[in-house]
């Protein structure tokens, strides 16, 4: 009979930061050893039918607490790891969405779709920016990655890749942004990486 962890399963869309977010945490959780499947944004585990990455993250670190804990123990630093969630999550990417981009498409135009997500993106990284001035280490919340780098990466990717948000406005965001791109757990969570990107993608 397969082990309870070769019972996930796990399904994404290439592009998607929800997606981007849950697969690094599965790489930060050595899931890709357990169950090469390895892309999110519904979580599978039986009768169980999981979606909504923040839900997806918090299930993995429970069922997963000692590969790579995604929490610091310290409750103060747990509670800027969920502000720095909850400011991607919602408050800047339901501006970037595809379904809120096309309705902005469809009253305003094409050209309008671009213009009103990098000025929402670009507020939402203005408030990243202040808050890791006194919080950041090597990575959003010290010097180990928690569950705010989850949240901040693909952020981050997706301002400077799709919105064209200047990353010399943001010289954190921007450090952090390169050093994520030396981890492979991020790496590999890249939406070109994954098996449903077009061949063409850039970002």
């Amino acid at each position: 009979m397969a082990s309870d962890q070769n019972e996930l399963k796990l399904y994404s869309n290439w592009r998607s930061s929800c997606s981007f977010r849950v697969r690094i945490a599965l790489n930060l959780k050595e899931f890709t050893k357990l169950n090469p499947i390895g892309y999110v944004p519904v979580l599978v585990h039986g009768d169980m039918v999981l979606a909504d990455s923040f839900a997806i993250i918090m299930y993995l670190e429970d069922k997963y607490p000692h590969h790579h804990p995604l929490l610091p123990k310290d409750i103060h630093k747990k509670a800027i790891n969920y502000q720095f969630a909850s400011i991607v999550s919602s408050s800047i990417q339901p501006y970037q969405n595809i379904a809120t981009l096309k309705s902005i498409g469809e009253k305003l135009g094409p050209d309008a779709q671009l213009a009103w997500a990098k000025h929402h993106v670009e507020k939402g990284c203005i408030a990243l920016e202040r808050l890791l001035k006194d919080h950041a280490g090597r990575f959003a919340t010290g010097d180990e990655i928690f569950l705010a780098d989850l949240f901040l990466a693909p952020q981050i990717h997706a301002a400077f890749t799709r919105f064209n948000v200047d990353k010399t406005q943001f010289p954190i965001l921007s450090r952090l942004y390169d050093t994520y791109n030396e981890i492979p757990a991020f790496q590999d969570a890249m939406p070109e990486k994954q098996p449903d990107a077009p061949l063409t993608s850039t970002s």
